[in-house]
């Protein structure tokens, strides 16, 4: 079912036709070549270990909707097929938060937001990852990614980048899919955080953390315990914050999960 989500596209000979996906997914490319773009957003195209070849295009919640072309060009930067493609609306909903005073006082530590945003942004040649993904703890879930974010009802300006996970105080988190460790620190903002690199432009983002279990540079596989869920940093109570990101852009974490999406609690909570 996970697989019907990634839209495939048509081999360079085939006749073009339109496909589309929603804001806040990724469009799956299986075509031989060596970038795609698509509305100014350029990602890279990887021949995989059976010789086939894959790229991964994400659509941010923000995208405008839209008819865009999508440009195939090879390792010269000739372009070898172009098709139009359709980013539509997702229609997220908003969400409040009851923000206490000490967590709007909450600033980052140095160097904080830019090793996330780096994280976010990495693309290493290696593809650690296999579908389908996992979800961190087996909780349920009370905050849904997409969701226009308010504070004591006032917006932010922001969306929610991944999926809370309501989960007791030391509940084991577990890597979603095998990678390396790129962060694993105590921040003032995120909290305990844990960042992974699955490669091939794919990261994950764990944080709130009471404790970590992982250390930067190590390799962990699927399923490793890498910390323990907490309420550190801006939280309202001990929940995991889990974000997948997609060639710097964050996606909808139940794309890689299919059968396996959590529930929604019974009564949300937002964190």
């Amino acid at each position: 079912m996970w697989a019907a989500r990634w839209l495939l596209l048509l081999l360079p000979f085939a006749a073009a036709a339109q496909s589309s996906f929603k804001q806040g997914e990724f469009l799956r490319i299986e075509e031989n070549g060596a970038t795609a773009e698509l509305n100014g957003k350029t990602v890279r195209i990887f021949r995989q270990a059976n010789g086939s070849f894959l790229g991964l295009m994400p659509a941010a919640v923000l995208e405008k909707p839209g008819t865009y072309p999508l440009t195939i060009k090879g390792a010269a930067g000739k372009v070898l097929r172009v098709e139009q493609i359709t980013i539509t609306d997702a229609h997220y909903p908003r969400q409040n938060i009851a923000a206490t005073k000490a967590m709007k006082e909450l600033t980052p530590l140095p160097g904080e937001m830019e090793a996330v945003r780096a994280l976010q942004n990495t693309v290493s040649d290696k593809r650690f990852w296999a579908e389908p993904f996992i979800v961190p703890t087996g909780q349920c879930m009370n905050s849904r990614f997409g969701v226009t974010r308010y504070h004591n009802g006032k917006p932010t300006g922001a969306y929610h980048r991944g999926l809370d996970l309501r989960s007791p105080m030391g509940t084991p988190v577990r890597a979603t899919a095998a990678g390396v460790v790129r962060i694993a620190k105590m921040y003032r903002l995120h909290g305990g955080t844990i960042g992974i690199d699955h490669g091939q432009g794919v990261t994950s983002l764990y944080i709130h953390m009471s404790k970590l279990a992982a250390t930067e540079g190590t390799e962990v596989r699927q399923g490793d315990v890498v910390g323990y869920t907490g309420a550190t940093g801006f939280a309202t109570g001990p929940h995991l914050h889990w974000q997948v990101s997609v060639n710097g852009v964050p996606v909808n974490p139940d794309e890689w999960l299919g059968d396996a999406a959590p529930e929604a609690c019974r009564v949300a909570t937002a964190h």
